[in-house]
């Protein structure tokens, strides 16, 4: 008898169902999320087990690699692509549960990525350094904002990260105001030493593999931003088309159409804001180092707000990497963003 397992997680406490070809319920129970108990009640079912779905949250990776070790097939259900029967009037845990079950029996279960697990650390510390790069630029303007409000001039960055305790008092005469730009200045220097110790571990941990290579070729992308998107990629191969991977990246728009009007938007988070980030940050650089590109901005900003044509180089600039690292061929600035 065939058997198809699912798990629907939660923080603390999962619920666990297991239904036979006719998708009638063999085994339903909501357990504490402890591995080992998980482990001895799938056991009874092992042999028979054809899969076991786990829902795609934020805590999946001990449920994941449990399952595996113990030789289970292990599916990650991208949530955001499930649709429920809208008929329904009533659904809980259990019947989520059950309905990840159907779908893995029926073989049309939306699938997420199982990401290597020996890669996931390292991966971390970089997506941990791009939360401190934020908060850093979260501080210097709040800095930047302070001074103006309060004196009328403006600073600029590299004036406000070069600014000590007495340039401070020299400025904001009023204590309580100093007293808040030295403390967004400890945080911002807390923030500058944290990110160089992160980066000198990632680039001791991990080298771009030969694939990957040739994004160093794209203007504004270095070595911490290609392996940032090696590191959040993975698998090029996992990506039918440019398309998939520009939309998995967020740079493209969602909308839904329906005779020809707007209907509204889909999930315009769906997708990987590690990849989003990365991508605008090469496009920041780009823009300021390479003439052909910076004209294409321009161009767009003309035209519509900054921060849509930013976008739009951004997404030039997903697109080309795309190419570069399925073909690993060097960028061609003509072939992304046209002739002058």
């Amino acid at each position: 008898m065939k058997l198809y397992g699912a798990i629907d997680l939660h923080s603390t406490n999962n619920v666990t169902v297991v239904i036979d070809e006719q998708d009638r319920v063999v085994y339903q129970k909501c357990l504490p999320n402890d591995l080992a108990l998980i482990l001895k009640e799938f056991s009874v079912y092992q042999s028979e087990l054809q899969g076991i779905v786990v829902e795609s949250t934020y805590n999946w990776y001990w449920l994941v690699d449990g399952l595996m070790e113990q030789g289970y097939k292990v599916h990650l259900a991208n949530t955001a692509a499930i649709q429920q029967y809208n008929g329904l009037k009533y659904t809980d845990d259990n019947s989520d549960a059950r309905w990840l079950a159907h779908l893995l029996r029926l073989g049309v279960l939306p699938e997420g990525y199982i990401y290597p697990r020996a890669e996931r650390p390292v991966r971390d510390l970089l997506r941990k350094r791009s939360q401190l790069v934020r908060q850093r630029t979260t501080n210097l303007l709040s800095i930047q904002n302070l001074m103006t409000r309060n004196t009328g001039s403006s600073l600029s960055a590299k004036h406000v990260k070069g600014l000590d305790v007495q340039q401070v008092d020299e400025l904001l005469p009023n204590p309580d105001l100093a007293l808040a730009v030295k403390a967004n200045l400890s945080v911002l220097c807390s923030a500058d030493e944290q990110t160089e110790i992160l980066e000198r571990t990632v680039i001791e941990r991990v080298q771009l593999r030969p694939q990957f290579c040739f994004l160093k070729t794209v203007p504004g992308i270095g070595k911490i931003l290609s392996l940032t998107i090696m590191l959040e990629t993975g698998d090029i191969r996992r990506f039918a088309s440019v398309g998939n991977y520009a939309s998995y990246c967020r740079c493209v728009g969602s909308q839904k159409i329906s005779n020809g009007k707007k209907k509204g938007k889909g999930n315009t988070k769906n997708g990987n804001k590690y990849l989003a980030w990365a991508f605008v940050e090469a496009a920041n650089f780009a823009i300021r180092y390479n003439s052909r590109i910076k004209s294409f901005y321009q161009r767009k900003k003309a035209k519509t707000k900054g921060v849509v044509a930013l976008k739009a180089v951004a997404h030039k600039l997903c697109r080309a990497c795309y190419y570069v690292i399925r073909d690993r061929v060097a960028f061609n600035v003509t072939q992304a963003f046209g002739p002058k």
